[in-house]
């Protein structure tokens, strides 16, 4: 093993991009605009031994290593200054097996690869909300979308993982196979190795039914309260959450109400597509709509539904909690900051995570908050780095307001830089046992670039 950049070149066939080759300032950035970094290099890694040199490079170097699946993380944990980048992104490739649903898929693939991939076969598992979210960072987080109440989180359907440890070895973690690792996976985040495939269970989904509701502000308090008490009894079919948000220029809200600030429900209907309009009832019997979409949609479709509004280099700052009782008094706090919401890639949303979720013991993945009915995240993303220091505070008021109404914990996807303190709340009981599979696969946590389970705990 070498330390030098030029060993490290003669030891992969993948492209070794440092700030003297073409190419850098394109292959160095992440999603959120925020982060303007300059790694030493990025390794584009093509196959599993290009990961297992890079890795060996990073850990013989002493360089910090970050891992860059899809390039979603709020707190730009895919770069760095100074160090190695491990970037996946030529690792997309899907297979699927339409007989036993189950597909495989490389660690760079997006959900909108898997999503095309699968579909060809009227199949799906639960993914998140936007396309362009890479597989490895939203599974290893655990994985919520339209699909948990009918399916579970993604790692409820994780089936096993290729994974390059910190030592360089090349592991399988299955229920079968290293039991340790792949209970750690699910949910741990990025703590353990370099996820090169993910195995996945698959189900049949094909079109969905899909209800965009928008409603004036007035009812926002009447919305928060039909999801308390609909969710909690609602058939698992459903997919649906409340937001606030200033109302986008689309065709179905009247032009002159473009701009203003609107409470919405997204509802998705996984169940019979002549059952969809039954479905949608609820919704419109809640309250007048402003304006309202309502209609059998392809999965991949909807799931790429909100992409444009988070486009690549836009800048983005997010909190989150996990919510066993949505309670009155939540909901005035929601009221008081939800309509402060500023621009239209700003949002409230509140993933309802019951359901198939909680049929999974929480013992059973290092996921913890099997008990929760939401999870809420509070987003904003911008253009204007004027704004950094106001959007950033909209979101830690609004935060901070809800908190001492929320758990202690939230969902690793949902937290930023300044939430690290949070780990351990974040796993509850299972972060005593993620420590100790730290100690084990990672001991002198090279993969620290991340929401760090410290293997000294």
């Amino acid at each position: 093993m070498g330390t030098t950049l030029q060993e490290l070149r003669e030891q992969v066939r993948a492209p070794v991009i440092t700030a003297d080759d073409p190419g850098y300032h394109e292959a160095r950035t992440v999603h959120n605009g925020m982060f303007d970094r300059r790694p030493l290099v990025i390794v584009r890694a093509e196959q599993v031994p290009d990961v297992i040199a890079a890795v060996n490079y990073a850990r013989e170097a002493g360089h910090d290593l970050s891992i860059k699946g899809g390039g979603h993380s709020a707190p730009g944990f895919g770069t760095n200054d100074g160090g190695v980048v491990i970037d996946l992104s030529l690792m997309r490739w899907v297979h699927v097996d339409p007989r036993f649903r189950i597909a495989r898929a490389g660690g760079g693939a997006t959900w909108g690869d898997f999503n095309y991939a699968t579909h060809a076969y009227g199949l799906a598992t639960t993914g998140g909300i936007v396309s362009t979210t890479g597989i490895a960072g939203l599974t290893l987080g655990g994985g919520i979308g339209y699909l948990s109440r009918a399916y579970g989180l993604t790692i409820d359907n994780l089936l096993s993982a290729d994974v390059v440890t910190a030592d360089g070895q090349a592991l399988t973690a299955s229920p079968t196979e290293n039991e340790d690792l792949f209970w750690a996976l699910r949910g741990g985040g990025g703590n353990f190795g370099v996820v090169t495939s993910f195995e996945y269970r698959l189900h049949p989904v094909d079109e969905v039914y899909v209800g965009l509701f928008f409603y004036e502000l007035e009812h926002a308090g009447a919305l928060l309260r039909f999801f308390r008490d609909f969710i909690p009894v609602a058939s698992e079919a459903y997919g649906a959450f409340p937001s606030f948000q200033i109302a986008p220029p689309l065709e179905f809200i009247p032009a002159d109400r473009h701009g203003d600030t609107l409470c919405a429900a997204i509802v998705q209907w996984a169940g019979p597509l002549d059952k969809g309009e039954e479905a949608m009832q609820p919704f419109r019997d809640l309250a007048p709509r402003v304006g309202e979409m309502v209609g059998p949609m392809p999965y991949p479709a909807l799931n790429a539904a909100f992409d444009a509004i988070f486009p690549k280099g836009i800048r983005s700052y997010w909190k989150g909690s996990f919510v066993t009782e949505l309670t009155d008094a939540a909901i005035e706090q929601h009221l008081i900051y939800g309509p402060k919401v500023p621009e239209v890639s700003a949002t409230m949303h509140m993933y309802p995570i019951n359901g198939a979720c909680h049929r999974v013991p929480a013992a059973d993945t290092a996921f913890a908050y099997r008990n929760a009915t939401f999870a809420t995240v509070i987003l904003a993303s911008w253009q204007n780095p004027a704004d950094d220091a106001e959007r950033i505070q909209w979101v830690r008021d609004y935060y901070n307001a809800t908190a001492p109404h929320s758990e202690p914990g939230g969902y690793i996807n949902f937290m930023d830089d300044d939430d690290r303190s949070r780990v351990p709340e974040n796993y509850g009981g299972n972060y005593q046992r993620l420590a100790e599979a730290k100690r084990t696969y990672d001991p002198d946590n090279l993969f620290h670039l991340n929401q760090n389970i410290s293997p000294s705990t």
